[in-house]
This record gives C-alpha cells, structure tokens and sequence, in this order.
C-alpha cells in the first residue's frame, strides 16, 4: 500500500467514524439562546453543572507523546488547583475531566464525542490530525473553545480552534533561517527534511519549501509514519543526497534516533526539530551526546528553566506537586493553554456570560497574553496564528528541563511576510 494511499484510507475512516459519531451523539437541550441563568444574573450553558464548571483534556499518556502528554496534563490540573484554591471564577470552582487517546485516530475523535456534550470547552486536545478531524463539528454544531497541544495551519481561521504560538509552517520557516544565519546553510545546498504524514508534518513542509523557495535551497524529503522508530534509512537517503542540515517534524523517539544514527555514522550535520520533537529524558539514552552536540529545536515560548519570575514559580510549584517526575517544555505548553482559558473565563465572568459564545468572545478580545515565557499571544484574529516569534533551543542537561536558549524570540523576516494557506 503506498502512503498516499494509505493516507487516504486512514482519512476516510476518520470520516466515517465522525458520521457515526455525529450519528451518536446525545442531541443539545434547547434553549432560546440565553443560556441559564446563575445567581449574580450570569449566563451558563454546557460545562456548568452546580456550582462547577468542567474543562476537557485530551491528552497522549500511552503513545508517541506520552511524555508530553503527561507534563502537559499535571501543569493544567495544577493550574485548575491553584484556580480553585484563589477562589475559582464567577464563585464556580472548576474541574478537568481527562482522556487518555494514546494518539489513536478512533480513540480521539471518540473522546471528543464522549466530553463534547459534558464540557464549556478544550485546555488541552494534543495531535493536529484529530483536532482537525473534529474541526467541522466544532466550528459548526458545538462552538466550544479548543485551545489544542497542535500548530498545524490547517487549524487557523476558526474563532473556535485557537493555536497558541505559530503554526508549524511557520515555527519550521524560523528553523530554516537559524540554519542560514547561524549553521551555515547557503544558496544552493540542500537540507532533509523528515516528517509525519498528516497535519502536522505535512504542514511544517510548506514552511521548509517556502523559505527553500526564497534562500535558494533545496528540500529533500522523508516521510514517514508516526509508528516508524528508526531512522537508518532516513539517514542514509539524506547521507547520499548530500544535505547540509536537516529539520525534523516527529516526535521525540524519532529525533533521537535520527541524530543518534546520525552521529553513529560520521554525518555530523546540524538537526533542527519542531516545538514536539523532544523530550529531556533523551539526555540519559545513548543519543544524549549527539543530541546535546548536533540538535537543535524552535520553540513558540522560553522553556521551563526560563529565567523569569514567573517560569521560577512554575517550576518551584510544579516540583512541589510532582517531585517524581521531570520537567520539560510540556509543562510550559499545558500551563500557557490553561491560563489563556483561565484568563477567558475570568473576562467572560466579568461580561456576566459564561456560556460557550461568551467564553469565544472573551478570547477573542485578548490582544495580548503572556504568561511569563517570552512571547506575548495575540487571539484577536482567528485567521493568523497568535504569534510568529521562536525561540530556538539547545539540549543540555545541565540546565532546569533541560533545554537552553541559544537565540531569543524572533520571527525571521521570511516568517513576518509569510501569510499561512496563501
């Protein structure tokens, strides 16, 4: 079975399952369109039961994110914790109702399904194809906020869907120029370029051939699935290409394989990944030297050892409530998502109207959002991303989670004229 083809099958069964989903689902209480009214003349809707109002997380603990999944998860119930401990918002205490979709294309869409009905809104919905599998549903029937853990720029024009930070192609055009100014990357080389079918990588790709297009490079591709772990072949084809550098739209496990083999082999040319393709429990494996020497990663935000007052408490409370476990640039991703929702609610309180329309509208009024990690979020235009900037990091284990800044926030020039889907 070819890719493409395989490609196609894999998305006519998201779309079946959607129609049998959609088939399923409980159909909404009517109403005349104002919603409940709670004491304080505060209008509810879905999510609000009582005196709770109830987020959804879909999240990847089981599958290629799982480490992602994780940190991303503690941060917002740590985030919902500390909310709830100030008082929560409009005097309703909130609450996070978790799935685990193990990055499993049936177990999202039917994870969405399952809390659509029982939640205001989306902290956390991690994967670009299933966001964008359920897409239709949420910009049509249910309306409800996504604030997804995805940067396709097939998510961009919904007032729903609000990526935070840039869009893939995007964060990859950033990447391309780090490798021009800083890497040594000149007209007429070529570079790899390794990615996932689907949403997500196949979005990072328009940005690598768009700045290819203007430095005058050349794009070598290798796609692959996310169930493929070793890169030997990827790094062979890109050996005999002849790259200069190559950029990697994948997850964790296969950034480390690829430099590591990388490295194993003699090809000792820099690598560059998406904000999602890495882990600093990489360091203790056996590519944690060649990751910490050849790999680099454009990030939407400062990591989580970040040298801010607010990155200081996050990680002194994150610490406190999960002394076990590492901490990464997953936590950053969950808590910036959470705090934009948090931040929402408590102007759509303020506005007297909770309901899922007055929670769109009050992210839709924050021009500019910053929780303390270097990059300020603007969500007033559903059809950009909520910033252009990346900051590129550096593994290195001897830092707090592991990652250093080796170039502050920036959005490259090629970045700034970009304009996504064009």
């Amino acid at each position: 079975m070819t890719t493409r083809y395989a490609a196609r099958v894999a998305a006519g069964a998201l779309a079946a399952l959607l129609v049998l989903a959609g088939c399923s689902s409980k159909a909404k209480d009517s109403d005349d369109g104002d919603g409940d009214k709670a004491a304080g003349g505060v209008r509810t809707g879905e999510g609000i039961s009582g005196k709770t109002i109830t987020l959804g997380a879909l999240t990847d603990m089981t599958g290629v994110y799982a480490t992602l999944g994780k940190s991303v998860t503690q941060a917002q119930q740590l985030y919902v914790k500390q909310l709830n401990a100030a008082g929560g918002v409009c005097g309703y205490k909130v609450a996070l109702s978790v799935r685990d979709h193990g990055y499993d294309p049936q177990k999202a869409v039917s994870g969405y399904t399952e809390l659509e009905p029982k939640v205001l809104g989306f902290a956390q919905f991690i994967g670009s194809p299933f966001v964008a599998a359920v897409k239709q549903r949420i910009d049509g029937q249910d309306k409800g906020l996504v604030l997804p853990q995805a940067w396709s720029a097939a998510l961009l024009g919904s007032p729903y869907i609000r990526v935070i930070g840039s869009t893939y192609d995007i964060e990859t055009i950033n990447a391309v120029d780090f490798l021009i100014k800083e890497k040594g990357v000149k007209k007429g080389d070529r570079i790899g370029h390794v990615y996932f079918e689907g949403d997500y990588g196949e979005s990072a790709l328009v940005g690598s051939k768009h700045i290819a297009k203007e430095a005058g490079l050349t794009v070598v591709e290798q796609k692959i699935k996310p169930t493929d772990n070793d890169m030997t072949a990827q790094v062979t084809a890109l050996k005999q290409a002849g790259v200069k550098a190559i950029v990697i739209s994948a997850g964790p496990r296969q950034a480390a394989s690829l430099v590591g083999v990388a490295a194993a082999s003699g090809f000792a040319v820099p690598v560059i990944g998406n904000n999602s393709a890495f882990a600093p429990q990489l360091l203790a494996t056996q590519a944690g030297p060649a990751l910490m020497k050849n790999y680099y990663v454009a990030s939407p935000s400062l990591p989580i050892g970040a040298d801010t007052p607010e990155a200081k408490k996050l990680v002194a409370d994150y610490r406190a409530a999960y002394p076990s476990d590492a901490l990464d640039n997953g936590i950053v991703a969950g808590w910036t998502a959470v705090s934009a929702f948090g931040e929402a609610l408590k102007k759509a309180c303020a506005n007297k109207d909770l309901t899922r329309e007055g929670v769109d509208k009050a992210l839709l009024s924050i021009g500019s959002y910053d929780v303390g990690f270097g990059v300020a979020q603007n969500f007033t235009d559903p059809k950009a991303p909520s910033s252009r900037e990346s900051v590129i990091l550096q593994p290195d284990k001897s830092v707090t989670g592991g990652m250093k800044v080796v170039r502050e926030a920036g959005a490259s020039e090629v970045a700034e004229a970009y304009t996504p889907g064009a």
